[in-house]
């Protein structure tokens, strides 16, 4: 069986001259000279496409060019193809409202169309009242034309098959947290094809906020509780643009940043004065307000930067909080970190400690604690050696050991009483010394005396420094080294010589005389 070929009833309509109408190129070869071109149509006219009349047609020139544009050869409609049935099959996709790509519908007798109708392709929206299409005629020709609302020659409709749209390949989106001083950012997506532009407009419960047209966007406190809309457009030429609406949740109410938090200095003592370092905030609220505290209960009046304490604040923590206010924000609030209980003042000392005892190995040194006011003030010792604490020398006394020998000792008298702000006295102890021990043993011949000295101390087992010898009535200058030295004494008379020994010393090593006695012999 043969298939049925239905062929609508051509549209024949002349060149036109309307007011409202101006061709801006006719035929196929003049619009192509013209830069304006027939995508084509002029080589495949002969094909009928949709089931229209091949050759100059308005309905077989569109059905090819919604074909081109990526429809399938059928009609999407059963019935007459005439132009005066395009906009009544497809009611549900027609519109006064003109798009690139959609198809411009007049009804009959709606010039410039004739009895049956006619059909053009909207190439470019110039406004909505201003557009340029593309079209061909039965039994006439091809032609660009512009055509305005104003006046006759509009279409009838625009029928949407499928508009050439600027469309998003990735949605728009809105970054950030809509809130009061808090950016947000529209992030533009991606489009197809590409936009030459694209464009954002911000409204506030669907108004336009004045200059808002950037793509940020920070809202003011007057928008608090407005949901915001940003409006996006991408733009190209010979494309209907594409449109995204992207709403916010109601703006909530800002958020002040600390940049810098509040301290308290000074000393906390009765009748010093506290006072509190600025606190800063992003943005710079309108207002800020202070209170001090003790022991986190509010003081009356205390809201300015300084806080003079009173014995009423003794043994109380202070502490001080900032609150920062503008329209649009939360209240912030920052603390300050609580202080060391007030204290009344410091324990005085009225007389000065002291150290008893001799410093040098083996013997004992005590502290003899000075006189204080409050007189029942309590002192804890630390014994320190060259300024470092000796471990475990925590005792009023402290016996010298041979670690202490040429070290610098000084003891550290702290003295407290609650509610007082603790003293600490430090006492120098003059240079630890050690005793030496002399060893003398004489060899004696004919007129001369042969002595040698051994000297040890506890701490300084080999001492070096300058040594006098004598025999009798004569005496020589030796030097010890390494804790040893020795003297020979001549022209000695015969005889029981005594012999004395005296050191003399060193920075660490004290003094020292050792005696003894030597028989000179006589002559055989």
């Amino acid at each position: 069986m043969l298939a049925l070929l239905v062929l609508v009833v051509p549209t024949t309509v002349d060149r036109v001259s309307l007011a409202t109408s101006t061709y801006l190129c006719s035929g196929y070869a003049g619009c192509q000279a013209a830069g304006y071109g027939n995508a084509g149509y002029r080589q495949a006219s002969s094909t009928a496409y949709w089931r229209m009349y091949t050759g100059h047609n308005c309905t077989n020139y569109v059905a090819y060019r919604l074909i081109q544009s990526g429809m399938p050869n059928v009609r999407p409609w059963d019935g007459s193809g005439n132009a005066s049935n395009w906009g009544v099959a497809m009611g549900s996709i027609t519109d006064q409202t003109p798009t690139v790509g959609s198809v411009a519908w007049y009804e009959p007798h709606a010039s410039p169309a004739g009895a049956n109708g006619h059909v053009a392709i909207v190439e470019q929206v110039i406004s909505a009242t201003e557009i340029i299409v593309s079209e061909d005629y039965w039994g006439g020709d091809f032609h660009w034309r512009h055509v305005t609302q104003s006046g006759g020659g509009w279409p009838t409709g625009f029928i949407h098959f499928n508009d050439r749209v600027v469309e998003p390949t990735t949605a728009p989106a809105i970054v950030g947290t809509p809130a009061v001083g808090a950016p947000l950012e529209v992030a533009a997506g991606a489009w197809t094809p590409t936009p030459t532009s694209v464009t954002v407009r911000w409204l506030a419960d669907g108004v336009a906020i004045p200059g808002a047209t950037a793509t940020s966007y920070v809202p003011t406190p007057d928008l608090k509780g407005k949901a915001l809309t940003a409006e996006v457009t991408a733009e190209l030429d010979g494309y209907t643009a594409g449109r995204a609406s992207l709403a916010t949740a109601p703006v909530a109410p800002g958020a002040f940043q600390p940049t810098e938090l509040p301290t308290i200095q000074g000393v906390p003592e009765v009748g010093q004065t506290l006072t509190l370092t600025t606190s800063s905030w992003s943005p710079q609220p309108a207002k800020v307000t202070t209170q001090w505290y003790a022991d986190g209960e509010a003081l009356p009046g205390a809201t300015g930067a300084s806080l003079v304490l009173s014995r009423a604040l003794i043994d109380r923590r202070i502490s001080a909080r900032t609150s920062a206010t503008a329209s649009g924000y939360r209240k912030s609030i920052s603390t300050a970190p609580e202080t060391t209980p007030v204290l009344a003042k410091p324990v005085a000392v009225t007389s000065p400690s002291r150290v008893e005892g001799t410093p040098r190995v083996g013997s004992r040194l005590a502290v003899r604690a000075g006189s204080v006011r409050p007189t029942d003030a309590s002192a804890t010792y630390a014994w320190l050696r060259d300024g470092r604490p000796i471990f475990k020398a925590t005792h009023p006394t402290y016996t010298v050991r041979r670690g202490d020998i040429g070290r610098a000792l000084s003891v550290q008298v702290t003295l407290a009483r609650r509610y007082y702000r603790s003293t600490t006295e430090t006492v120098a102890v003059a240079p630890v010394t050690t005793v030496p021990e002399v060893t003398v043993r004489t060899d004696a011949t004919r007129r001369r005396v042969v002595v040698d000295v051994r000297v040890r101390a506890p701490g300084a087992s080999r001492p070096d420094g300058a040594m006098t010898v004598s025999v009798g009535n004569r005496s020589v200058e030796v030097q010890l080294v390494g804790g040893r030295a020795r003297a020979v004494v001549r022209d000695l008379r015969p005889g029981v010589k005594p012999v004395v020994v005296r050191y003399a010393g060193t920075d660490v090593v004290r003094p020292a005389v050792a005696r003894s006695k030597v028989t000179v012999p006589r002559r055989r």
